[in-house]
């Protein structure tokens, strides 16, 4: 082999080979695709490596950065994996409010290094995520709807491209290549292996809310979310599941976060919730909790994702009526999968504090986001549980606007994750700087015309 990277290349059949394939899945549900070479790189040198290896034997390449793809989109057949997990370095330089990251490290971490500097960046809401695939789809962040999808704050990428060459791009040098990383998610056509991004100052308060209601609250309570969710500067983070001690029921948890500057602007931010016509029917609250978005991140979502369970998700953006959606919930009320299943409601679009899109290729997101996570525990119920959550986000597809990539189903159900113009020039793009198809592209490809509500178009 000509490489430098024998002591890190794991084929299959080898020994560790399997073990590696797996941990490169979060959950139980690794698919039944097997790269014939796993390249675990150390460094940008490995990198290039594996890029000369994947040419040398004529393979195509598929990029891992943190695993924590639902559907495993970096596991492919006869591929070389690029591991990045191990690229973790870090920058940050306060006086200029910027910093570099690689992109195995997690946002947890990032935010944890930031928070001590007294700064801010856009991660997301799960611990386990790392930034390399959570920037390159576009980031749905902490205070979001404040900052845009995290990718808006990315200045430049460090690259391997699939000739092999290392480049800078940004919006002055190779600015097709920084579009299309803005955006295109697992579909990129080039390794990155660092990101350079824009800082913030911290907000001084972080303040949350909790409100938790039985299933037969859902009509009342969700409908109010869809009137109040542009209205309101706060984060709502709405969630359907099941208790795992008792399966019960559904259960319903609207938690609320505030980003200010003082507590009491906080509270004020906060109390819109009182006012949520099923407030009499609560069935417990935590009311104004000083907090910050690492302990939100351990305590509000990681119960939710057990790496034991075999996982599906889907996902759409709409600024339908709840009427509109409510046949469809009340049947999946009716057959909701064990715990931890759940369901996540986010405000995001058509706040009036949100900053302007810049041109890149991340282009569809609307007023709501709804994500469907179903997990279970045994293989034999695959086809059931698949069925489930594609067949209710199908129902809904008369009311979506689009998809977000980081949640996607495209192997059961591929839907518009960029608009129709934005997925013919990332084809024009990739066409000059990936012609012979080294990496490989998504799952599924939405055809023309599929979600084209115009509230969801940037």
């Amino acid at each position: 082999m000509s490489t430098q990277i024998e002591s890190r290349v794991l084929r299959r059949g080898e020994y560790r080979y399997e073990i590696h394939r797996r941990e490169a899945c979060w959950h139980a549900g690794v698919p039944n695709r097997y790269p014939e070479v796993i390249v675990l790189a150390n460094n940008e040198d490995d990198v290039v490596g594996a890029m000369k290896l994947a040419r040398e034997e004529r393979r195509q390449v598929a990029v891992r950065s943190g695993g924590h793809s639902w559907s495993g989109s970096h596991l492919r057949d006869g591929t070389v994996l690029i591991d990045l997990s191990n690229l973790r370095h870090v920058t940050l330089d306060k006086e200029a409010m910027s910093g570099t990251a690689q992109p195995g490290i997690k946002g947890s971490e990032l935010s944890t290094m930031l928070a001590e500097a007294g700064l801010f960046f856009p991660t997301g809401h799960c611990t386990g995520v790392s930034i390399g695939g959570y920037l390159l789809q576009g980031g749905f962040a902490w205070a979001g709807r404040d900052y845009g999808p995290a990718c808006m704050s990315v200045t430049g990428i460090d690259v391997v491209t699939a000739a092999g060459e290392r480049i800078h791009a940004d919006e002055m040098q190779h600015a097709d290549l920084f579009w299309a990383a803005r955006g295109a998610g697992p579909g990129f056509f080039a390794v990155v292996t660092g990101f350079s991004v824009k800082l913030y100052p911290r907000r001084r308060v972080t303040m949350n809310s909790g409100y938790f209601w039985p299933a037969s609250a859902a009509q009342d309570v969700y409908r109010f979310v869809h009137e109040i969710g542009r209205q309101t500067p706060t984060e709502i983070n709405l969630m359907c599941h099941r208790d795992p001690m008792t399966e019960d029921e559904p259960l319903i948890a609207l938690n609320a976060t505030a980003f200010t500057d003082t507590e009491e602007e906080a509270r004020e931010q906060l109390s819109i919730y009182e006012s949520c016509p099923a407030r009499a029917r609560v069935l417990g609250t935590r009311l104004n909790d000083v907090t910050d978005t690492m302990t939100l991140s351990r305590v509000g979502t990681d119960p939710h994702y057990d790496e034991t369970k075999r996982y599906l998700a889907d996902n759409m953006w709409t600024h339908a009526s709840f009427d509109d959606l409510w046949p469809n919930f009340e049947e999946m009320l009716r057959t909701w999968p064990p715990a931890p299943s759940h369901m996540v409601v986010f405000n995001w679009g058509g706040y009036a504090g949100e900053p302007e899109r810049p041109s890149m290729a991340y282009s569809v997101e609307d007023e709501l986001y709804y994500g469907l996570y179903a997990a279970w525990a045994d293989p034999a119920d695959d086809q059931r549980y698949t069925r489930w959550v594609t067949d209710h986000m199908r129902a809904w597809e008369p009311y979506a606007s689009g998809m977000q990539l980081a949640d996607e189903n495209l192997v059961n159900r591929p839907y518009r994750f960029v608009t129709d113009e934005n997925l013919r020039r990332l084809d024009d793009i990739r066409a000059r700087w990936d012609p012979d198809g080294v990496f490989v592209s998504w799952l599924g490809r939405p055809e023309p015309g599929a979600g084209t509500a115009e509230a969801g178009t940037r």
